[in-house]
C-alpha cells in the first residue's frame, strides 16, 4: 500500500497492490486528511498477523449444505488405489508428527520396512521427509514416490539404511532392474546444495537407481518471473512488443519445464519401465508440482471435481507445501524471500492441460480461478498454515470453513459442459512453447484497459439450461404435491400435461 504522489485531480489517495496481480487506486478528497485513517484501517485488516488479529477464516461463519472438510480421507483414497497390499503397508509412525513434522500422519511405505528402519532413513533425508508412496499404477504396479534430498554434504556421506530402503522400493516390483530418481533441480543447484549439507543420490552409493535432473528453477526465480508477468500486463500492455516482452518473463518457459518433468514421470510409470522417486530440495515445492501433475495425467479420477480436490488436499496440503510462507497470509512483509507462486504455477499447468484436452476435465476455468482467488482471500481455512500438524493444532476443521464447501454446494457452476468421462485414458500434453499460452482470463482480467472477455456462449447456454432444469423440477414437485392433496381428481391426459409443461427451445 502507498499514497499516490503525482499531481492531478486524482493524485491524492491510496494505491493498493494485491497478490492476485490486481492494482487498486482510491482517489480521495484532501480535505480532512481521510487517507491516513483509511490506510490504517486497511493495513490493520489486510495484515492481521502484524496486529495480533486472527485471519478472517476464523471469523467467517458462512454455512453451506456440504462439508468440504470431509472431501479427503487418506485411508479411503489409498483404498481406492488398492492399498494396502502384500507389497505396501499403511503406517501411523507419524501420527503425532514426531518422525516428520511437515508430513501427514498417515504414510504408505514398503511392507518389508519396519518403523525402526524408517526412523533411521529419516536421519539422512532433509527435514526427515523420507520416501513415501503417492500413487500406484492399477495394472503394472509401478509407483510414484516422493521425498526430500539426501544429506550427502561436501564429504559425500552415505547411509546404508537409505540405500537399502530405495532398493526395497525397487524390489516391490520385480519387473524393473533400476529405480528412476527424478531430481527436479538443475544439476548445478543440486551440486551447490552439497555446501549446505544437501545433495543428490550418487551412482556409487545407489547402484540400482538411475538419476535424472529436470532443470526446474527454484522459488526465487519463479517469484521474479511472475513479477515480470505483472509488469507487462499492468498498467499498460505494449502491443508492439507483446511477444518479446512475454518471452522475457520466462514464465511459459518455466511452465514448459514443469510439464515436461511431469510427463517424464507419468510416461516412466505408465509404460511399466520403472517406478519413480521424485524430490527437489525439501520436497514440498517442485516435488508437489511433479507428483500431482503426473497423477493428473495418469489417473482420470483426479480430473473430476471431487478427484481434483482430493489431489490438492493430498499432494499439496497434507504433504506440507508451505502455503503460509509462499503466500504470506496476513503478513505485511511483502519482500519476504520465502514467497513464491509455486501453487499458481501448478494451476496454470492444469489450465494448459485443459486447453489441450477440452473434454478430459469435469471442471471448468472458473473452478481453477476460484481456487486461486481463495488461495489469497483467507476466507476459508483450506490453504492456511504450512503443514498438517499446524492445522491440527489450530483445529481448522472445527474453527473454519473449507473452500470445497463453497464449490461442492454449487457444483453445476464449476462443471465443464464438454466433459466426457474416460476411465483409463492417459494424458500426455504437448509441452512445447508453440502449444503453451498465457492464461489471459487470469493474468489480465484486472487490467481496466482491456475489454473483459464475454462469457463463453456454450457455457452460458449450459447455465441457462441448468436453470431451466431446476425450475421445471421445482414446478413438477409443486404439481405432484398439489395432485397428492386431490386424490379424487382424474389423472391428467397427455394433452393437458403437455399444456402445463411448455416446450423448451434450445439453440443446439
Amino acid at each position: 500500500m502507498g499514497g499516490a504522489t503525482s499531481r492531478g485531480e486524482n493524485s491524492y489517495g491510496l494505491d493498493i497492490t494485491c497478490k492476485d496481480l490486481r492494482n487498486l487506486r482510491f482517489a480521495l478528497k484532501q480535505e480532512g486528511h481521510s487517507r491516513r485513517d483509511m490506510f490504517e484501517v486497511l493495513t490493520r485488516y489486510a495484515f492481521p498477523l502484524a496486529h495480533s488479529l486472527p485471519l478472517f477464516a476464523f471469523l467467517n461463519e458462512e454455512k453451506f449444505n456440504v462439508d468440504g472438510w470431509t472431501v479427503y480421507n487418506p485411508v479411503e483414497e489409498y483404498r481406492r488405489q488398492g492399498l494396502p497390499n502384500h507389497h505396501w503397508r499403511i503406517t501411523f509412525i507419524n501420527k503425532c508428527y514426531e518422525l516428520c513434522d511437515t508430513y501427514p500422519a498417515l504414510l504408505v511405505v514398503p511392507y518389508q520396512t519396519s518403523d525402526d528402519d524408517l526412523r533411521r532413513v529419516a536421519t539422512f533425508r532433509s527435514r526427515n521427509r523420507i520416501p513415501v508412496l503417492s500413487w500406484i499404477h492399477p495394472e503394472n504396479k509401478m509407483v510414484i514416490m516422493r521425498c526430500s534430498q539426501p544429506l550427502v554434504g561436501m564429504s559425500g556421506k552415505r547411509n546404508k539404511d537409505d540405500e537399502k530402503y530405495l532398493d526395497v522400493i525397487r524390489e516391490t516390483n520385480r519387473q524393473i532392474s533400476k529405480l528412476t530418481i527424478y531430481d527436479a533441480r538443475p544439476s548445478v543447484n543440486a551440486v551447490a546444495n552439497k555446501a549446505t549439507g544437501g545433495g543428490y543420490e550418487s551412482d556409487d552409493a545407489y547402484h540400482n537407481a538411475e538419476l535424472s535432473f529436470l532443470d526446474i528453477h527454484n522459488i526465487h526465480v519463479m517469484r521474479e518471473s511472475l513479477k515480470k508477468v505483472k509488469d507487462i500486463v499492468y498498467p499498460n500492455i505494449e502491443e508492439s512488443h507483446w511477444l518479446s516482452s512475454l518471452e522475457a518473463t520466462h514464465w511459459l518457459e518455466h511452465i514448459k519445464l514443469v510439464l515436461t518433468g511431469a510427463i517424464q514421470v507419468a510416461d516412466k510409470v505408465s509404460s511399466g519401465k520403472s517406478s519413480v522417486l521424485v524430490h527437489c530440495s525439501d520436497g514440498w515445492d517442485r516435488t508437489a508440482q511433479l507428483t500431482s501433475l503426473a497423477m493428473l495425467m495418469l489417473d482420470s479420477f483426479y480430473r473430476s471435481i471431487e478427484g481434483f480436490e482430493i489431489l490438492v488436499q493430498k499432494e499439496w496440503i497434507s504433504f506440507g507445501h508451505k502455503f503460509a510462507s509462499r503466500i504470506g497470509h496476513g503478513d505485511k512483509n511483502h519482500a519476504d524471500a520465502d514467497r513464491s507462486p509455486i501453487f499458481l504455477q501448478f494451476i496454470d499447468c492444469v489450465w494448459q492441460m485443459s486447453k489441450q484436452f477440452p473434454t478430459a476435465f469435469e471442471f471448468n476455468e472458473r473452478f481453477l480461478i476460484t481456487i486461486l482467488d481463495h488461495l489469497y482471500s483467507c476466507r476459508f481455512g483450506t490453504f492456511l498454515f504450512n503443514c498438517e500438524s499446524a492445522r491440527e493444532r489450530q483445529k481448522l476443521t472445527e474453527r473454519t470453513v473449507s473452500v470445497w464447501s463453497l464449490i461442492n454446494s454449487n457444483k453445476d457452476k464449476f462443471k465443464n459442459p464438454f466433459y466426457t468421462k474416460e476411465i483409463n485414458r492417459v494424458l500426455y500434453p504437448v509441452a512445447s512453447m508453440r502449444h503453451l499460452e498465457l492464461w489471459v482470463n487470469y493474468y489480465i482480467r484486472w487490467n481496466p484497459r482491456i475489454k473483459q472477455q464475454q462469457p463463453n456462449p456454450v457455457e452460458q447456454r449450459y447455465m441457462e439450461l441448468l436453470a431451466l432444469r431446476d425450475d421445471y423440477i421445482k414446478r413438477l414437485e409443486e404439481l405432484q404435491l398439489a395432485n397428492s392433496t386431490k386424490p379424487s381428481d382424474p389423472p391428467a391426459s397427455p394433452s393437458s400435461s403437455s399444456q402445463m409443461m411448455p416446450h423448451v427451445k434450445t439453440h443446439f
